[in-house]
Formats: C-alpha cells, structure tokens, sequence
C-alpha cells in the first residue's frame, strides 16, 4: 500500500508517495514553489525530457501509441 508524506525543501513542502521500496516526489509540488507554469514549459520542451515520457509510456502504457510519440518527438 502507497503512503503519502510531506517533506520541507526551501519552504516548499513536498509530497513524497512511497510505494513498497521506492519513493516518488511530485514534481508539481517541486515547480509550484516557483513560477510554476514557466517551469513545466521549459520542462516540458527539453529533448530528454520528451525522451523519458517516451521510455516511461512504453514500460508503463500497455496502449502507447508510439507512431503518435515519434510525431511528436520529431519535433524537438
């Protein structure tokens, strides 16, 4: 069973989801503590960043659909 808890970073509080040996930090937590929104863009339009998802979706996505993925990844 996951359980959830909060850490203090720079006074920004972060949850922190632990799910049997491994913790997941929420990245939203992370960028809420700046300016959010120019955050997740620059995130969101790095190379390897777009890599990640990539690699994430088709581990975790039974139904990833990769001819959309390479569309989309062409454009960086």
């Amino acid at each position: 069973m996951a359980k959830n808890k909060k850490i203090k970073i720079e006074g920004a509080e972060i949850t922190v989801l632990s799910q049997e040996a491994d913790d997941h930090i929420s990245m939203t937590d992370i960028a809420s503590g700046q300016m959010q929104d120019v955050v997740i863009i620059k995130w969101l339009s790095l190379k390897s960043t777009i890599e990640y998802l990539g690699e994430w979706g088709s581990f975790y996505n039974w139904g990833f659909n990769y001819s959309e993925f390479r569309t989309i990844k062409s454009r960086f």
